[in-house]
């Protein structure tokens, strides 16, 4: 069922509200987030935690490296899901800059109302 003129601009005035009372949610249900500094804190992390590794190793200290190991671990994961992050805006763009489905400028629901579509009709 289609939606009327009038529900359509009630729709875009909605989400354009959205949009500037919690851009972060908008861009969480959108699928890009704007990320921090990941890529430092993982380089920064995989770098303590190898001199903690080696550090375990030589006073013989097993719980020290084991420490440090974890901390390489969690260095390497925040570094990788950075990378593949920065990769993934290089490919989608912007939010505001991506086409949406038929229509330009028809809000981030219409992911939703072509599944609902999809889901209904075939």
């Amino acid at each position: 069922m289609a939606l009327s003129d009038r529900e359509l601009r009630l729709l875009a005035e909605m989400e354009q509200a959205l949009s500037a009372d919690d851009p972060a949610l908008v861009s969480t249900l959108s699928g890009t987030r704007r990320r921090g500094p990941g890529a430092a804190i993982g380089v920064v992390a995989l770098i303590v935690g190898i001199a903690t590794l080696f550090a375990g190793l030589i006073a013989q200290v097993t719980a020290v490296g084991v420490v440090g190991f974890i901390f390489a671990l969690v260095g390497v994961i925040v570094l990788a899901n950075a990378i593949s992050a920065a990769a993934k805006g290089a490919r989608q763009g912007s939010f505001a800059k991506r086409p949406r489905g038929k229509g330009f400028g028809k809000g981030f629901t219409q992911g939703f109302e072509d599944r609902w579509d999809q889901r209904n009709n075939g």
